[in-house]
């Protein structure tokens, strides 16, 4: 456990470091900084675009219009947090200003998230058939449990991050995804597959 910490915490300093330098160098004017700072977490940017947007066309407008808004809003980054939770934080609040007109959020609950390519057919079918089962249930959630459990489980994201991002206090949030947990356990448990 505590080599874990030791290298989630080595993992954290090297992205803060290499995440303040980038932005540093993208504010004294270099444009390949910030385009490696998109290459770096556009899949994140996507991943939740498509958890609230459901189709490739919005999701490239949402990210469009993600980046656009942190290259204009770059100087207000004052590093108080890793630039992921950051721009995570600004993908969150250009989601959520979207979905209010349209009101849909679908967990991100996507099987070639979890794919493992050295499974055999069998393990991949049932991989597959877990996974399906697993998004109906996440989809039965309630919206606000279903999004802290995306950021927590599929974006490994911090509570203190999340807390950071949805504006919710972080024992909301840990209450969230504690009672997101059961209700997907009782769900899987119905189905049989726990």
């Amino acid at each position: 456990m505590m080599l874990n910490n030791l290298r989630s915490d080595l993992k954290y300093t090297a992205a803060y470091k290499r995440d303040s330098e980038l932005v540093k160098t993208a504010l004294d004017g270099d444009s390949k900084s910030f385009a490696r700072l998109m290459t770096l977490y556009k899949k994140r940017v996507e991943a939740m675009g498509m958890s609230f947007f459901k189709n490739v066309t919005d999701t490239e407008d949402f990210i469009q219009e993600v980046f656009l808004k942190a290259y204009t809003k770059l100087s207000t980054f004052r590093g108080e947090s890793l630039f992921s939770t950051w721009l995570t934080r600004i993908a969150y609040n250009i989601a959520v200003n979207s979905i209010k007109r349209r009101d849909e959020y679908v967990p991100l609950t996507d099987e070639t998230i979890l794919e493992d390519h050295s499974d055999t057919p069998e393990e991949a079918q049932i991989r597959k058939l877990t996974c399906e089962a697993i998004r109906e249930a996440v989809n039965e959630l309630p919206k606000q449990y279903a999004v802290c459990l995306d950021m927590y489980f599929f974006y490994d994201i911090s509570h203190a991050e999340i807390s950071n991002i949805t504006g919710l206090p972080v024992n909301t949030i840990k209450s969230h995804i504690f009672r997101a947990k059961k209700i997907l356990r009782d769900k899987l448990i119905q189905r049989g597959l726990v």
